[in-house]
């Protein structure tokens, strides 16, 4: 997924920067709330975010501020509150403004994790843990993929472009949507790394899991 964060607390962001990182996550961060703003808003941002991580206590413009704003303008991006007030009525007030979930600081990073995953399956209208196709089965929590009951090990840039595709089959993503997902802001592009990153694939997975339709992007068949 490609996660908008945006906290202030510089030791607590490089945490969740480098938890995610790990977990094969793109990865956007900003420190105030008028750049969190600005990010969701950018039409350079072909893609957009997956889940924004937002804390209250932001700079410039609130956490509580930018999520009222997002929801009036009718933005159903996903937006887990992390924060240290853990107050009820702080609670009450980003659920009521439109938040999807609420995370009080300090938190273990497999919950933040968890709360991702679920918030992420519950906009894309699945309750499923897990993706698969009938020919291939992808978990996200445990990092499993196998094909025909076997499991295959994948480096975490290749399990993250799997599974972009594995979200939606059938669906053909194009070269700059994929590497939305496996790239962050301050990552370097590399040459022919998508192709390079599905021949990989393609010799763990079998020829046939993952096809190009030539000139628009790659997929996987839809369930079989």
């Amino acid at each position: 997924m490609r996660i908008l964060l945006a906290e202030d607390d510089h030791l607590i962001g490089s945490a969740i920067e480098q938890r995610l990182k790990e977990e094969a996550h793109a990865l956007d961060w900003v420190k105030d709330g008028e750049s969190a703003l600005s990010a969701i808003n950018n039409l350079d941002n072909s893609k957009g975010y997956d889940v924004l991580l937002l804390d209250i206590g932001l700079p410039r413009k609130d956490g509580f501020h930018v999520l009222q704003q997002l929801r009036a303008s009718n933005n159903s991006l996903p937006i887990i509150i992390i924060t240290a007030q853990d107050g009820v009525d702080e609670r009450v007030k980003g659920l009521d403004l439109g938040a999807d979930d609420f995370l009080v600081k300090p938190f273990a990073m497999k919950e933040l994790l968890a709360r991702i995953r679920a918030v992420s399956r519950r906009h894309q209208g699945t309750g499923k843990p897990r993706y698969g196709n009938g020919i291939l089965e992808l978990d996200p929590v445990t990092h499993r993929v196998s094909r025909a009951d076997v499991d295959v090990v994948l480096t975490a840039r290749e399990f993250s472009l799997l599974q972009a595709l594995m979200v939606r089959p059938g669906a053909i993503l194009s070269r700059s949507k994929l590497e939305d997902h496996i790239y962050g802001w301050n990552e370097e592009v590399e040459s022919n790394a998508i192709e390079f990153t599905i021949h990989s694939l393609r010799k763990k997975l079998g020829a046939d899991a993952i096809k190009n339709v030539r000139g628009v992007g790659w997929m996987v068949d839809q369930n079989t």
